[in-house]
């Protein structure tokens, strides 16, 4: 059994720990609220920001655009959101492994994988299993700035339009972890592009100029920079609720474990007197 010093010991260890869980679960939860706050503002443009290019483009108009053409798919693009570090429960892993199956699967049926990595964790968990990782952004989930999703944009669509064999995809997705509430986080895959073939812009009444096909190359790229921008801001807020959570929960088995290590010191003292007692009664008597 451990001695008395022994469980002082421990009893200060587990109190240091709990104190630190406790000061991680309020930085945590400060960043929440920053990326919370960010949240609200890009998440209406976000969530509707390819549906212009699915109702509000003549079809007719853009039959011959790589943006909206079926051109048969060798090469993938995945751009992959995950964390820069652990202690966030299983958000990492439940991100990182949804998107491992979908690109497994895309090549088991002849489609090659480009991955763009965005977050540590991401170029760490694919490079172990030697996946093709063309871009990495490490370092940047920690303070997201819409220049980084612009350069990554960038990068997507000029892979995506380029005539090179060993450089084009033919189809972007983006793997990120969406929203739902502070115990609701839900690994999600998105295709970007191209554009859905029931394109319909009989839906909307829009004039362009000078032509669809200019508006389209200037805009296509604002639409891919948003939707990454919110893709990083959705998947940061999930991972510091994910961390405030599991703080929260180690600071309380922090606790629990102290209760339990209070009691057994109580009992260990309790032992040593009652022993003391008993040897200077013994020696009374002996007396």
């Amino acid at each position: 059994m451990p001695s008395i010093k022994a469980i002082k010991r421990r009893l200060v260890s587990v109190k240091n720990t709990q104190q630190i869980m406790k000061a991680m679960n309020l930085v945590a939860a400060s960043k929440l609220q920053k990326n919370r706050t960010k949240l609200d503002t890009v998440r209406p443009l976000f969530d509707e920001s390819s549906g212009f290019f699915t109702h509000g483009v003549p079809r007719d108009e853009v039959e011959d655009s790589v943006y909206y053409q079926n051109r048969g798919v060798k090469n993938a693009a995945y751009v992959i959101i995950s964390g820069e570090r652990g202690l966030c429960g299983s958000y990492n892993a439940n991100i990182l492994k949804e998107a491992f199956t979908f690109v497994t699967d895309k090549a088991e049926n002849g489609i090659n994988e480009r991955i763009v990595s965005v977050g540590a964790k991401t170029k760490e968990y694919f490079a172990r299993r030697r996946k093709n990782i063309v871009y990495e952004y490490p370092g940047v989930m920690e303070n997201i700035t819409y220049e980084v999703a612009q350069d990554i944009a960038l990068q997507l669509d000029n892979m995506f339009t380029s005539t090179n064999e060993a450089e084009k995809v033919e189809e972007i997705y983006v793997a990120y972890t969406k929203f739902g509430s502070l115990l609701s986080h839900n690994p999600t895959i998105t295709k970007l592009l191209p554009f859905s073939e029931e394109a319909n812009g009989d839906l909307m009444d829009v004039i362009y100029e000078p032509n669809v096909g200019t508006y389209l190359k200037k805009s296509v790229p604002v639409y891919l920079s948003m939707f990454i921008y919110g893709a990083m801001i959705e998947s940061a807020v999930c991972e510091q609720a994910a961390r405030m959570t599991s703080m929260d929960a180690a600071a309380r088995n922090a606790g629990e474990i102290l209760e339990d290590l209070t009691l057994e010191l109580n009992r260990r003292r309790q032992g040593a007197i009652t022993q003391e007692i008993s040897e200077i009664v013994g020696g009374a008597n002996a007396i």
